[in-house]
Parts: structure tokens; C-alpha cells; sequence
């Protein structure tokens, strides 16, 4: 007889040779040496030692833990071959990990009980899982899963931890069992109707419309008085040097402001409105830009009030001071002239600060103006263009359209009381 050659890694025991020759003489096809099985498989004139080891359990059996903490090691190979094998002995306890466990039948259904008396484990022959891993279901829900299957009915009820009473649907596909049930979940209160929660309802992003409304009101009057205030910067200017030079200086400036006032304002500001969106503006920085744009196309009245009142005020005796005393041009314009046209340009700013806020309101409205996430009360109206929504949802746009209403009437109110009071002829 040959030579016996282990594999790497592998150590024969005391007796290995004597226990095959014995098996190999007497024509077996196993051994069984210190309780170990040994097969032989004759190969051409070699002849290959195997032993035999326990892979995995294969079992229509199904464990369910009443913890999930319990779920990986109810789940083990150890414990179910433990507990397993005491079913098929008809044994009703079991010794696993040093604590004992026992099994209990009671109408078909098998628990285990741990050493504690508590149940610990669930055994069927249905499995249910969730679709979530990250879920745990508990015993009792799949009890009442499996008996609503068994009875081969459509719909059943389970209380949660909440105490919560919700109904299920069970829904057959072959041969699983889909459970499923109606969830509903709030993200956002969209179009909600006015409350103490929400004194003007909400819109149609589930913000709150007063919020809205006063965070949109800053915007709109920011937007108001930056415009008038690069109105006055650039008429003052132009308005002063024309005034104050005369002349063909005059004359090339006044054309130029005859031509800018040809240009039709309202289709361009629409242009310019189409572009940004082409360009895909940021809100803030589109907000910066309708500023500038409503400034630089809103100047020439106020040039020409500026120019007018220079060219009276020019001629007056502490402008002749102010040729003795040899000042410079500009310090004459911007220190003399300038502050005694300011009462009216007060008047005038106010007055095209209604205006203002109108045009962009009006660009809001069209979707052209101030941008979500940014709110401007134009913008806010705007939701309610459709038919349905202005019929329904009031509160969209009655409240903003009030505000622009009461604001511009504020300040034409408030500039007709300005234009009276520096008016020398109101005056008794």
C-alpha cells in the first residue's frame, strides 16, 4: 500500500492509517475514527479521503424575534440547530450559550421561551419581511399577517406602539403577499386658508402669506428707493450742469434727454427681463439689477425740473456773489444752486416713488421682476393668475394688492403735502 498524503494545512490523528487499511481491506466506503466520518472515493488507483461537515441548515422553519437586539443570533446557525434538532427529538428544552431554553406548542404555534419565562422567539412557516431592512416588525403584527393569509383574507387591523388603529391590505402576486397600507405624509400646507396658526393662509409653497407680505414689502420699497435715488444722482447731474452752463451745453443735453424719453421704457424693461431669465439670474442679484435698470431709465424728469429751477435761480444776486468771490463750477452747482432746488426735488422723488413701486409690481405680476425665493408683492400677486386660485385662494393676492395700494396712495399723499408746503403761494 501506498503512502498516505495529507493535504497542506491538514494533520492526520493517532490510528488514521490503521482505521483505513481496516475500511480499505473490507471493501467499506467509510470509517469513523474519535467520531469523525471518513468517506473513501476510489479514483483510477489513488483513492481520496474526505471527511464530512456541516454547511448550513436547510429548513422550512421560520424564526421571528420578539426583540430586534435578538434578531442575529435567533438567526444563527448554532441556535437553530440547536433548536431544530430538539424539535425533530421531540425534546421540549434546549441549551444554548450556557442558558436553557424551552420550546412550547400550543395550537400549532410554536414559542420559544428563554430562561427567563419571557418568549423569545416565533416559529412558522411564513415569512414576513420588510420592504425597509432598517425596520423591525414585531411578533404580533406577523401573527396577524400570517392568520389574515391563512384565512385568505384581503384586509386586516393592527394597533401600533402608538395605539393607532390602521388597516392594512394584503394583495397576492403569485405566490408572495404584498402587505401595504395608506400613509399620509404633511411636507408642506400648500393654499391653507387663514387660521390662528396662519393669520393669511399660506401659499402655494406652504409659506405663510403675512410673513410673505412684510418680507416682500421690504423688498419692494427697497427696490422703490434705490431707483429714486439714482434718479436724483443722475438728473441732479445732468439737470445742474445743464442749468448752470447754458448754451450749446444746454441744447446737447436736452436733445439727449428728448431721445432717451423716445425710448419706449415699459417693452425694454420687458426685454430685460426675458434676458435674465435666459441667463438664469440669481433672485439677488436680479433684485440689484431691476434697481439699476429702473434708475437709469427714470432720471430725465427730474433732469429737466433740475435744469429748469438752475436756469431761474443762476441769474438771482447770491449767484453774482459767488462769480466775485471766484469759487470753482462745481462747488457753484452742487453747494448753491443744488440745495435750493431740493424742496422740489423732495416733492418729485416722492412723488415717482408711487410710480416706482407700480412698475414693479406690474414686472412681479408678469413674472419678470423679483424672483422666488425672494418675494416682492408683485410676485406675490402673481400666484393668482390663474383663474381658479384668484376665485378660490382670496387671500393670495386681495392682501397684497391692498398694501400697493395703500402704499402708493401713501406717498402721492405724502407728496402732494410736501409740494404744498414748500409752495409759497399755499402759505398764509
Amino acid at each position: 500500500m501506498g503512502r498516505i498524503n495529507p493535504l497542506p494545512g491538514n494533520t492526520l490523528p493517532a490510528g488514521f492509517e490503521d482505521a483505513f487499511k481496516k475500511a480499505n481491506e473490507a471493501g467499506n466506503t467509510s470509517f469513523v475514527l474519535d467520531g469523525t466520518t471518513y468517506t473513501l472515493t476510489k479514483e483510477l488507483k489513488a483513492i481520496q479521503i474526505s471527511t464530512q461537515r456541516d454547511v448550513a441548515i436547510a429548513s422550512f422553519s421560520i424564526f421571528d424575534a420578539y426583540n430586534s437586539q435578538d434578531a442575529d443570533l435567533i438567526n444563527s446557525y448554532d441556535f437553530r440547530f440547536l433548536s431544530e434538532s430538539a424539535g425533530v427529538n421531540d425534546s421540549k428544552t434546549f441549551t444554548f450559550d450556557g442558558k436553557i431554553y424551552k420550546i412550547d406548542e400550543h395550537e400549532g404555534q410554536i414559542t420559544i421561551i428563554d430562561d427567563k419565562g419571557e418568549p423569545f422567539a416565533e416559529v412558522s412557516n411564513i415569512i414576513v419581511n420588510p420592504l425597509d431592512q432598517n425596520e423591525f416588525l414585531s411578533v404580533d403584527f406577523k401573527k396577524i399577517a400570517r392568520d389574515a393569509i391563512n384565512n385568505r383574507v384581503d384586509k386586516f387591523e393592527f394597533v401600533d406602539a402608538n395605539g393607532v388603529n390602521i388597516e392594512y391590505d394584503i394583495h397576492r402576486v403569485n405566490t408572495n403577499y404584498y402587505i401595504k397600507r395608506e400613509t399620509t405624509t404633511v411636507l408642506i400646507n400648500m393654499f391653507e386658508f387663514p387660521s390662528v396658526k396662519h393669520p393669511l393662509g399660506t401659499d402655494n409653497n406652504g409659506m405663510d402669506m403675512l410673513t410673505r407680505l412684510m418680507f416682500g414689502g421690504r423688498v419692494s420699497l427697497m427696490v422703490g428707493f434705490v431707483a429714486v435715488f439714482l434718479e436724483l444722482v443722475i438728473g441732479v447731474v445732468i439737470g445742474g450742469i445743464s442749468g448752470y452752463f447754458g448754451g450749446n451745453i444746454d441744447t446737447a443735453l436736452m436733445r439727449f434727454v428728448d431721445l432717451f424719453n423716445s425710448i419706449p421704457t415699459m417693452p425694454l424693461i420687458l426685454i430685460f427681463g426675458s434676458v435674465m431669465d435666459t441667463l438664469e439670474v440669481t433672485p439677488i442679484n436680479r433684485m440689484f439689477i431691476l434697481m439699476a435698470i429702473l434708475g437709469f431709465l427714470g432720471w430725465t424728469g427730474i433732469a429737466r425740473v433740475v435744469r429748469g429751477q438752475i436756469l431761474s435761480l443762476r441769474e438771482q444776486d447770491f449767484m453774482v456773489a459767488t462769480e466775485a468771490t471766484g469759487i470753482r463750477t462745481s462747488r457753484k452747482i452742487f453747494r448753491h444752486l443744488v440745495p435750493n432746488v431740493m424742496p422740489i426735488l423732495i416733492v418729485t422723488a416722492t412723488a415717482s416713488l408711487g410710480g416706482l413701486i407700480i412698475t414693479e409690481a406690474t414686472l412681479g405680476f408678469l413674472g419678470l421682476g423679483i424672483k422666488y425665493p425672494l418675494a416682492s408683492w408683485g410676485s406675490i400677486i402673481n400666484i393668482s393668475s390663474d383663474a381658479f386660485i384668484m376665485e378660490t385662494y382670496w387671500f393670495m393676492w386681495i392682501p397684497a394688492g391692498m398694501l400697493i395700494l395703500l402704499t402708493v396712495l401713501g406717498f402721492n399723499f405724502v407728496g402732494d403735502g410736501l409740494r404744498d408746503a414748500y409752495d409759497p403761494k399755499m402759505k398764509r
